[in-house]
C-alpha cells in the first residue's frame, strides 16, 4: 500500500506543477468483489467431480492522464498484475493469514499520442476494449489452453481482458476514410527470437489487426481482421476475420459479433469460430457467446457456451465520483470430444461488486 500512496502523491504533485507544465488529472477506482464458484466436470470415462469456492477480492486502479496541448496526450493505468484482472484476495499468491499480504501496484498501460478531427495515432501499451470484442480471445485461445496463460482458459472466458489485462504493446493509427473510420494496430507479442536460426531481427512475435467502422442508417458495422506477421511464442501463426454490428433499439443497444480463426503450422492445425449476442438496457447488461473449434492435429472438437449477466445499482453519483453495486452471474459450459469420448466441464459464478470511482 505504501507504493500505491507514493504513486498517488507523485501524481498529485505533478498536477500542481508550474503553469507551463502539462495539465495532469487523476481518476481511478477502488473495488471489492465477493465471488462464489461452482464447478462440475465429467471425464470421457464418465467420472464426475465438483468443486466449490468463495473469494473476497479487492482491486485498486489509478488512471493518470496529461493533456500536452495541441492534440498531444499521455495516459496510463496503474494496478496490481500479480493475479488475473488485478483482483486480489488473501492467500491469492501463497498461504498467508491475518491480512499480512502486501498489495503491489505497477504500470499496466502507458501510452502517448495525438488526435484531431481527422486522425489519431497512439504508441505504447495500449488498451484494447476486448471485453466488448472477442477477436483476440478467439485468436489466442481457439483451442483451450493454447495461449500463454495456461490450460484453464477458454475463448469465451474473456482471457484478453481478464488475464492479459486488456492491453498490448503496439502502435495504433486511425483516420477517416469516406464516411467511416479505419483503425490499424501493429502489435509486438514477444521478443524471444535471438539467433539467425530463428531468421533474425524480424522473427519475434508480431501481429497486425485492422477494422473499419461505418454506418448504414442506424446500423453500425465494423468488419475486422487479424494476421500474424511472424509467429506467436508457441510457433503458431493464426489469422482471424469477421465483423461486429451495433443496432440501436430505442434506449437499448444490441450488438452482434462473429469471427473465424484458423492456423496451420508445424504440429498445429485447427479452425474455429465464435458468435456473440449482446444487449444493454439501462442498468442491465448481458451477452451469450458460442464457440466451436476443430483441432485437426489433436483430433478433438471443442465447444463452449458462455453467459454473462449483470445489473448496476448506482448508490451515489455526482460530478465528484460514483459508488455502485453490481450483482453479476457468469456461466460457462464446455466439452471436448475425441476418440476417447466426451469430457464436459462447467463453471457457474455469482459475483457482487462494490466499486467507488473517482
Amino acid at each position: 500500500m505504501k507504493k500505491m500512496f507514493s504513486l498517488a502523491a507523485m501524481f498529485a504533485v505533478l498536477s500542481y506543477a508550474a503553469p507551463a507544465s502539462a495539465d495532469v488529472t487523476i481518476n481511478g477506482e477502488v473495488g471489492f468483489r465477493l465471488r462464489d464458484d461452482f464447478g462440475n466436470t465429467t471425464s470421457a470415462a464418465n467420472v464426475k467431480a465438483s468443486t466449490e469456492d468463495q473469494y473476497l477480492q479487492y482491486r485498486v486502479r489509478l488512471k493518470p492522464s496529461a493533456d500536452l496541448g495541441e492534440g498531444f496526450f499521455l495516459k496510463a493505468l496503474f494496478q496490481d498484475e500479480t493475479v488475473a484482472g488485478g483482483w486480489r484476495g488473501l492467500g491469492t499468491t501463497g498461504a498467508t493469514a491475518n491480512n499480512t499480504e502486501q498489495y503491489s501496484i505497477a504500470a499496466s498501460q502507458f501510452y502517448f499520442g495525438h488526435g484531431d478531427e481527422s486522425s489519431h495515432w497512439v504508441l505504447g501499451r495500449i488498451p484494447l476494449g476486448s471485453l466488448d470484442n472477442p477477436i483476440l480471445d478467439l485468436t489466442l485461445y481457439a483451442i483451450p489452453g493454447t495461449g500463454p496463460q495456461g490450460s484453464k482458459l477458454y475463448p469465451v472466458d474473456t482471457p484478453i481482458s481478464t488475464n492479459h489485462f486488456d492491453r498490448l504493446l503496439g502502435f495504433n493509427y486511425g483516420t477517416k476514410i469516406g464516411d467511416g473510420e479505419l483503425n490499424a494496430v501493429i502489435v509486438n507479442f514477444d521478443n524471444i527470437s535471438t539467433t539467425t536460426a530463428d531468421k533474425g531481427l524480424f522473427n519475434d512475435g508480431y501481429g497486425f489487426t485492422a477494422n473499419y467502422k461505418a454506418s448504414i442508417g442506424d446500423l453500425t458495422i465494423v468488419p475486422q481482421a487479424y494476421f500474424t506477421l511472424t509467429h506467436l511464442a508457441d510457433g503458431r501463426a493464426p489469422y482471424t476475420f469477421g465483423s461486429q454490428a451495433f443496432i440501436p433499439a430505442g434506449k437499448s443497444k444490441i450488438s452482434l459479433s462473429g469471427f473465424y480463426s484458423a492456423n496451420k503450422t508445424t504440429g498445429s492445425d485447427y479452425s474455429g469460430y465464435i458468435f456473440r449476442v449482446k444487449g444493454e438496457s439501462g442498468p442491465v447488461l448481458a451477452w451469450v457467446d458460442y464457440n466451436s473449434t476443430t483441432d485437426n492435429a489433436g483430433k478433438t472438437d471443442y465447444t463452449n457456451t458462455f453467459v454473462w449477466a449483470q445489473y448496476v445499482i448506482k448508490v451515489q453519483q455526482s460530478n465528484k465520483g460514483t459508488f455502485s453495486l453490481q450483482p453479476t452471474i457468469r456461466y460457462r459450459a464446455s466439452s471436448a470430444k475425441n476418440a476417447a469420448g466426451t469430457a464436459d466441464n462447467s463453471l457457474f459464478r455469482t459475483e457482487l461488486y462494490a466499486t467507488v470511482s473517482f
